[in-house]
């Protein structure tokens, strides 16, 4: 059995030692010149068009995804509001007097309510400021009619959310002229030349 064994690993090794003797190192690939651009190989080309279909069928997919996501409302519920009917719903503060209405609802780019714009103070919208709150600070508390009527209560007091912060609406920055940097505009009336 040893003797086998031996025969089979020399039989083994002189196979590698011949595979080997006739492996040549790969010839180095010829330099291309720098002034012409490299022409793709149909691997690449083939690799390019798989990565561009693999692309393609992502988008699919995720389009396919949106629209699964897409979920249909019919009808609206009992205690569900519309932005329209939501406007204008009074503030009452913790003595259950009004203290202000809904002005307007932010949202973020997730279409998530970040706060209610409540207007407070004034009179006929004359001196009045708008204040920001989470609507995690307020309470919906039913009106004479359940929630078609219903209210939003807080735990300050008016005078509170008259001291308060005003919210300020984004505005975005100002266009410019398309003048270079460090150069002012030419005033109006005037040529680019300065003799008459």
């Amino acid at each position: 059995m040893l003797k086998k064994l031996l025969i089979a690993t020399a039989a083994g090794g002189l196979m590698m030692s011949t595979a080997l003797a006739q492996q040549q190192a790969p010839a180095p690939a010829p330099s291309a010149p720098a002034a012409t651009p490299a022409t793709p190989k149909a691997d690449d080309k083939a690799a390019m068009k798989a990565d561009a279909d693999k692309a393609a069928i992502k988008a699919d997919a995720d389009k396919a995804a949106m629209k699964a996501d897409a979920k249909f409302v019919g009808k609206q519920t009992a205690d569900q509001w519309l932005a329209s009917k939501f406007k204008g719903t009074d503030v009452i503060g913790a003595d259950n007097h009004k203290i202000g209405d809904v002005g307007d609802i932010l949202f973020d780019k997730d279409a998530k309510a970040v706060a209610y714009i409540i207007g407070v103070g004034g009179f006929l919208g004359i001196g009045s400021k708008d204040v920001a709150l989470d609507p995690k600070a307020f309470e919906v508390v039913p009106g004479d009619h359940g929630m078609a009527d219903a209210k939003l209560k807080l735990a300050m007091t008016k005078d509170e959310l008259k001291n308060a912060p005003a919210f300020e609406k984004y505005s975005p920055p100002a266009r410019t002229t398309g003048t270079a940097p460090g150069t002012s505009p030419r005033p109006a009336g005037t040529t680019g030349s300065t003799t008459r």
